[in-house]
């Protein structure tokens, strides 16, 4: 299962994990993905999707229509 958003795109960065000592270790920056179902009006039938976070306050703001329109990389099936 892959910790990619299927609206957006976003991933996991790798970044480090800086001590007091200021010794680095490598760590994940893994994104908040979490599973969403919608409703297309328009094609009458639900979709469910794992998205982050951001992804869901876009879809509250301007309609899961208009964010499929905006990012054309999820194919509906």
């Amino acid at each position: 299962m892959s910790k990619i958003c299927e609206l957006t795109g976003k991933k996991a960065m790798i970044g480090n994990k800086v001590s007091h000592a200021n010794n680095k270790k490598k760590r994940w920056f893994n994104i908040n993905l979490c599973k969403k179902r919608f409703f297309l009006i328009k094609e009458k039938k639900w979709i469910t999707l794992k998205i982050c976070a951001y992804a869901v306050k876009l879809i509250n703001k301007i309609g899961i229509e208009n964010a499929l329109k905006r990012y054309k990389n999820i194919k509906i099936k």
